[in-house]
């Protein structure tokens, strides 16, 4: 039946065949294939919740068995989330890894990893809500991997687990004070990849030793050591903000003093907002493996935080994310897995319309539908 599936153009699905069922197959009313596919489809059409998308099956199941049988109908929203509940979150992630691998077919030149915390999948009795550690391709506008972890203090372990899922060779991986870690930067530079990390607090030490060293470099010009600089004026929404990005590249000194695999530059971002007419002043600063120009660098910081705007405000403001109320065991890792797959295939839709109106465009436009699901 999969191989019908992919003869009729939903190549997705082919990258799930293995996918475990834990289910008695010989009791299974509504294959894994087909529940993967309703909620695809049911999701690109502007579905966000269980309910929604159980309604879309009753309502659209003419339109779904054009691509597989759906024998028994399609499930209703409570056996929909004891489905998704059912399944293995790290096989779910093995299975879009390889997926998104056949899409960019390279590694990323910038991967931005960040957290985001599904407020709505917080299961009664206090336990903490999913938070997802996210990496996202800031030029292909794609979501190359994910893992779930139980808190956001979870990140520090998690995210070398989920390097070891990306392809990062010639990639620059760019993450915040979170993953400011030697064992992060040491498997990012093992993978033949550069990093930018944010430094502060948590690395306290080092976080002195740079802050002191630009201090006395900036009184004298940095006329002492190899340094460059990139400045960049903008206006939007009101405010005017300076930014100059100032990077030092001789510091061998300071990767011997901490150990630290793979520095090569720090980097200092110094804002000036102008809002309302006063001014905003903040320093950041960051550690990297890269020997790259003040340009350059400011590029690649300036890239992360498209994993806000492209993708995080995309999961909350499009997907309402925050509204969901998916919270029964893997169900919510696997529902903000789709939601991933979702908002890859729409990005990869042909035309420039926004994400929002693509869903619904494939909600009006069956041949338009047919096109994203089959990329």
């Amino acid at each position: 039946m999969m191989e019908d599936a992919v003869s009729d153009g939903i190549v997705f699905l082919s990258y799930f065949r293995d996918l475990p069922d834990s289910r008695q197959q010989i009791k299974v009313a509504y294959p894994l294939q087909e529940v993967l596919l309703l909620c695809l489809v049911a999701m690109i059409c502007d579905c966000n919740h269980f309910t929604e998308i159980a309604r879309f099956g009753e309502k659209r199941l003419d339109l779904l068995r054009q691509f597989l049988p759906f024998e028994h109908g399609t499930p209703s929203h409570d056996h929909l989330g004891d489905i998704l509940a059912s399944l293995d979150v790290a096989a779910f992630q093995v299975c879009f890894k390889r997926w998104v691998a056949s899409i960019t077919g390279r590694s990323a030149d910038v991967i931005a990893i960040d957290g985001k915390t599904a407020r709505g999948s917080r299961p009664k009795g206090g336990k903490a809500a999913v938070h997802m550690l996210s990496a996202f391709c800031s030029q292909q506008k794609l979501v190359l991997g994910q893992m779930k972890v139980s808190e956001k203090s979870n990140e520090i372990t998690a995210i070398p687990k989920l390097l070891a899922l990306l392809s990062l060779e010639g990639a620059v991986v760019t993450i915040d004070a979170m993953g400011c870690q030697r064992e992060v930067a040491r498997t990012i530079v093992e993978r033949e990849a550069d990093y930018i990390l944010a430094l502060k607090g948590n690395q306290a030490t080092l976080t002195e030793d740079v802050k002191l060293f630009v201090a006395e470099q900036k009184a004298v010009g940095f006329r002492d050591c190899a340094a460059t600089t990139h400045q960049t004026v903008d206006g939007d929404h009101g405010r005017i903000e300076t930014r100059k990005v100032t990077v030092i590249t001789d510091i061998q000194w300071l990767a011997h003093r901490h150990d630290w695999p793979g520095l090569k530059s720090i980097a200092m971002v110094e804002s000036i907002r102008q809002i309302d007419g006063k001014d905003h002043f903040e320093t950041r600063l960051y550690i990297s493996s890269l020997t790259s120009s003040a340009a350059d660098i400011a590029g690649f910081i300036r890239s992360h935080w498209a994993i806000e705007n492209s993708l995080h405000w995309v999961l909350d403001m499009t997907f309402r994310e925050d509204q969901s109320r998916v919270r029964t065991d893997s169900a919510p890792a696997i529902f903000a897995i789709i939601r991933h797959i979702t908002a890859n295939l729409l990005r990869m839709a042909p035309g420039k319309d926004s994400i929002n109106l693509k869903r619904k465009t494939a909600n009006w436009d069956q041949a338009f539908l047919k096109a994203v699901i089959a990329q």
